[in-house]
């Protein structure tokens, strides 16, 4: 089995809020996309190409790689505003490109990045790692590949000596918590005819995580589909299945989320890190700490869990079930941070929606803050300790470490 430092768990941020949850539980890297130019241009998961230097800042003072992510496929027109891209980042540091078309694979090797082969590459057989060899470092496995087939991909990476340009070993990645797609590695085109917004340029609508009606051409008959979410799998997961893959020879274990929320990024990465620790240490946890993880896991967002995915080989109750999250814990908006003094270590705050009590499970998320979980001790509401406080009501309350104005408040409430 690998050791710590030869495993990466990599971690999505698409944003401040989730670039700070990612660093602060865990994370050895970070992967995240700058404007148009990745599969994530539809969404708000997004940073500025101004945002590179302070966004590589953050990584580096953590001592946390960062992998800036340019997985489209490329047109004509958009080579110049990538290369513009690509020399950004250059400059500012950024340890990896993330990337699928082999025009920004030549680009960015040009300017003397390190090139990741991207999962939209599907790559799925040890030749084509060699054909890829001289550009790239990493490899990114497809992610319908069984464990015996990731084994072979390590195993011919070593028996045919297949390093990057780096000179050392390319490296396995594979994705080991999220969303599954009906496409193959993501690579779909249902959204492209639907809506003329293609996956592979980072459009996607998702069409296919709808229900469907089946209709009779002839008589007009219509009827709902049995399983409704037939194009829609469950998430990843393989929290209880770590050390297969790490036996399997797979280096960079890759959280999918760069769309999710703070609180997904802290709950996961912290999660995955527990549990890769247990493991990297010689542990074999138990079938307690296994459950526990996996309740964790729950409680964000998620369209429960298919145990392992294609890892398995397993073929069966693989589909959603519904469309939204189907976690076991409800946010609910409470209110913003309006201070925070640091001699006595209080925060104060207005409560703009819902109610407050003492003893209730917080989450408090911020573009510095990251997203912090704390169950509220105490309640002040104009200097007089309260056991409950309403909206519009300003309030405040112990907190141990610094809090920033604006940092939004949260509800943690079971469904």
């Amino acid at each position: 089995m690998s050791d710590r430092e030869s495993v990466i768990l990599l971690a999505p941020a698409g944003n401040w809020e989730c670039l700070a949850a990612a660093l602060q539980n865990g994370a050895n890297a970070v992967y995240f996309g700058v404007g148009k130019w990745n599969m994530r241009s539809r969404a708000t998961a997004n940073f500025t190409q101004e945002d590179l230097p302070e966004v590589v800042k953050c990584c580096h003072d953590a001592g946390v790689f960062a992998w800036l992510t340019v997985n489209i496929i490329a047109y004509d027109e958009e080579l110049e505003g990538i290369s513009s891209l690509l020399e950004s980042a250059r400059r500012a540091g950024v340890d990896a490109i993330i990337a699928a078309d082999t025009a920004v694979i030549r680009r960015a090797h040009e300017l003397g990045l390190t090139v990741h082969l991207s999962v939209q590459a599907n790559l799925s057989n040890w030749e084509a790692i060699a054909f890829y060899a001289p550009y790239v470092d990493t490899v990114v496995a497809a992610r319908e590949l069984t464990l015996e087939q990731l084994a072979s991909l390590a195993e011919n990476i070593k028996r045919h000596d297949l390093r990057g340009p780096g000179g050392k070993l390319i490296r396995l990645e594979a994705f080991v918590h999220g969303a599954l797609c009906i496409g193959l590695s993501g690579r779909c085109g249902m959204s492209l005819c639907e809506y003329n917004a293609s996956s592979n340029r980072g459009a996607c609508y998702q069409p296919c995580r709808r229900e469907y009606i089946a209709r009779d051409a002839e008589t007009g008959y219509e009827f709902k589909i049995a399983n409704s979410f037939i194009m829609s799998p469950k998430d990843l997961c393989t929290i209880g299945g770590l050390h297969w893959l790490l036996n399997a020879g797979v280096s960079v274990l890759k959280i999918e989320g760069r769309g999710r929320s703070a609180d997904y990024v802290a709950t996961v990465t912290r999660t995955y890190r527990a549990a890769v620790d247990a493991w990297l240490r010689g542990e074999r946890p138990s079938q307690e700490q296994i459950a526990a993880w996996r309740s964790a896991l729950e409680g964000v967002f998620n369209r429960k869990f298919w145990d392992g995915g294609y890892y398995y080989g397993e073929q069966s109750d693989v589909w959603a079930g519904a469309r939204d999250s189907q976690s076991t814990i409800r946010k609910q908006f409470l209110g913003v941070v309006k201070h925070y003094y640091g001699r006595p270590k209080v925060v104060e705050a207005l409560l703009q929606s819902g109610n407050l009590r003492v003893g209730q499970k917080l989450l408090i998320t911020g573009n510095t803050t990251g997203a912090v979980e704390y169950v509220l001790p105490s309640l002040q509401v104009g200097g007089k300790e309260v056991e409950f406080a309403g909206v519009g009501a300003e309030i405040s309350f112990p907190y141990p470490e610094k809090l920033r104005e604006n940092d939004k408040i949260f509800a943690l409430v079971e469904r």
